[in-house]
């Protein structure tokens, strides 16, 4: 087995088999320092900057040990990379073929007891009913069943909740389909694989499925790699409390009178459904027109008062359901679905230390929450009760040089850390502005007044700009702003369609001018000159509205410690790195970011921000800044494809 030196050498096993492979010492470091944790049995920390190529700096290590792994990461992008590309390619060129595994969520795979129930009663759509017909047909050949083999067929579309199962609807061995469902095959592929592929959400509902007894998704690794690693601590809040939604427990009823249709049945079981619906809807109505995320505690009485309702109706529906469970598998579940609710909805009550009780409002429906406080402490136990060797890298995980933050909100102290500076020329390639900005970011006019200073370079650029904000509200006064002005090229809102589709005319384009939030601070790829200037309107400090934020800056408080050096900065300024970290994605990138935010200069705490940058020159003069973003205005190339700008992540 040839050793991280015979890989990675300019002219080695890489260099000999892949062609255009460029050596990168950072690579080759972040490798030794991968292939000694998975060695030595300590788990690591790696901040690999943007270019370093990050995934052959483990992949490589993983390989060479032999060992079983997990590699989990924060999209399918990279998920899809990994399996399709990375490791058939590095297999091959190190000699090493190993067995692996993409195991997706069950929304990705079709469900034959879905499908069967929504043809036999489930979906009464004529329209939909007919779109059914193509997909029965490809059930029939599709070798996994993942859904995304189907041209045009999104999450999103309206038969996707038809076609997929989730962990309450699922029937498990008592399917009539169960030795041709697609996601248990899946689920033994990855048993079988010597490295398994997934994303966080999956990781997590391992662990957590472990901790309570109930058996396991994915092997028992030897390692566990967890690629963007920064998203891990904001999805483990899931995971670790207690939680019930209007939305499911409509499905429940939904899926009652799908199933009794099914069976031919009728009568009780629909005025059940319906009366819980109902309870469920007036719930909603009592809190009128708020949305957003608030405290039980402020919640109206007679709202809060309400879940003895859903409890009670919840009881009635599964006394209804006594006699017809016995009859249809779906049933009988839907009947489990009851209780499980039941319980969780007397533990939600019951919660009254160590957490907070919550609720998230949308539009049509509401969800209770109670959150354990230290999310670190939950997730730091079910990594020691898995074993092995973890290793989180991203290219956002220390503040300045440390990393305490983030190992404190994944309970993993003990790690060995590593910062990996990006290879990019960002003291050639890039600039920083920082605006002599007159108001500050809490005064009514900050966002006219910021966009007329920075509109000019916006326009000297040509567009190709990232407009990011803070918050929607601010958003939205910038879109009334720029609407009717003359644009370098076309406009392109935050919710105006799928982010996917906006990324894409925003490459297209080449001179789009694209207003963001926060799904537009990270996981966000765009190569090459159609983006060549990124402003952030403000430092991102999290709201201290949020219920959330608010019980955790309380818990410090409270033990002594200081909220916002512990908390707020660290998290706002790992926030601002993901944000800056959008304009430089290749060699030969070149951009210009503005941070309008005055703070960075008046404020004691502004070091901390600019130490957490990579090392872009300063700029403090308009009239600089303006020529610079005139300099990043692509020649006129008729040949151009700004859309195919991209170089290898080798």
């Amino acid at each position: 087995m040839p050793n991280l030196a015979d890989v990675f050498n300019p002219d080695g096993l890489l260099a000999q088999h892949l062609p255009g492979f460029t050596h990168r010492d950072a690579q080759e470091k972040m490798a030794c320092c991968v292939g000694e944790a998975l060695t030595q049995s300590h788990h690591l920390a790696v901040e690999a900057g943007t270019g370093i190529g990050k995934t052959f700096g483990y992949l490589v290590p993983v390989l060479l040990s032999g060992q079983q792994a997990v590699i989990s990461t924060g999209t399918r992008t990279l998920q899809d990379q990994l399996y399709e590309r990375d490791l058939p390619v590095l297999g091959a060129a190190i000699g090493r073929p190993v067995s692996i595994a993409l195991l997706k969520g069950r929304s990705n795979y079709l469900c034959w007891h879905r499908l069967e129930t929504a043809q036999h009663g489930g979906v009464r759509n004529p329209k939909l009913l007919q779109q059914l017909l193509p997909i029965s047909a490809w059930a029939k050949t599709t070798e996994t069943g993942d859904l995304t083999e189907i041209e045009d067929f999104s999450s999103d579309h309206a038969l996707s909740s038809w076609l997929t199962s989730t962990t309450d609807n699922c029937l498990g061995n008592q399917c009539e389909f169960y030795n041709d469902c697609f996601l248990v095959e899946a689920r033994h592929r990855a048993q079988a694989a010597d490295i398994v592929i997934v994303n966080h959400h999956l990781l997590l509902a391992d662990l957590a499925l472990k901790e309570a007894g109930f058996g396991k998704l994915l092997p028992g690794a030897d390692a566990v790699i967890v690629d963007e690693a920064h998203q891990l601590p904001e999805i483990a809040q899931q995971f670790f409390g207690v939680a019930v939604s209007s939305r499911e427990l409509e499905r429940l009823g939904s899926d009652i009178l799908a199933e009794t249709r099914a069976s031919g049945l009728a009568g009780e079981l629909e005025q059940l459904s319906g009366d819980l619906a109902r309870i469920v809807a007036d719930t909603r109505i009592q809190l009128g027109q708020r949305t957003g995320r608030i405290r039980w505690s402020e919640c109206p009485s007679r709202m809060r008062d309400s879940m003895t309702e859903w409890i009670e109706a919840l009881k009635r529906l599964k006394v209804g359901l006594e006699p017809a469970k016995e009859i249809r598998p779906g049933l009988l579940r839907c009947s489990e679905r009851c209780q499980e609710s039941i319980e969780r909805l007397q533990e939600f009550e019951a919660r009254d230390t160590d957490g907070l009780k919550w609720v998230e409002i949308s539009p049509r429906s509401l969800a209770i929450h109670w959150t354990p406080l230290d999310v670190g402490a939950e997730l730091g136990a079910r990594v020691e009760a898995h074993g092995g060797t973890w290793v989180f890298t991203s290219a956002t995980l220390a503040v300045g040089e440390t990393f305490n933050h983030f190992l404190g909100q994944v309970g993993v102290t003990d790690a060995r850390t590593r910062i990996l500076p990006s290879p990019f020329n960002y003291e050639v390639n890039a600039r920083l502005y920082l605006p002599q900005v007159l108001l500050q970011p809490s005064d009514p006019g900050y966002v006219p007044m910021l966009l007329a200073s920075v509109w000019p370079i916006v326009e000297a650029a040509g567009g190709g700009a990232f407009l990011l904000f803070t918050s929607h509200r601010s958003l939205n006064e910038a879109h009334d702003w720029i609407t009717g002005r003359v644009l370098p090229g076309p406009l392109l809102v935050q919710g105006a369609g799928p982010r996917t589709e906006l990324l894409k005319q925003f490459r297209e384009a080449g001179d789009a001018v694209l207003l963001g939030t926060s799904s537009f601070w990270q996981g966000v790829d765009v190569r090459g000159p159609a983006l060549r200037l990124v402003v952030i309107d403000k430092l991102p400090f999290a709201s201290p509205g949020d219920p959330l934020i608010q019980a955790r800056l309380d818990a410090i408080r409270q033990e002594g410690g200081d909220p916002f050096n512990e908390f707020q900065l660290p998290q706002a300024a790992l926030a601002l790195k993901q944000g800056v970290g959008r304009l430089i994605r290749d060699f030969n990138d070149r951009g210009l970011v503005i941070v309008c935010d005055p703070r960075l200069r008046t404020r004691s705490y502004g070091h901390v921000f600019l130490d957490s940058l990579p090392p872009m020159p300063i700029l403090d003069d308009y009239e600089e800044a303006l020529n610079f973003a005139g300099s990043l205005l692509p020649a006129v190339d008729e040949n151009m494809d700004t859309k195919n700008c991209e170089n290898t992540s080798f």
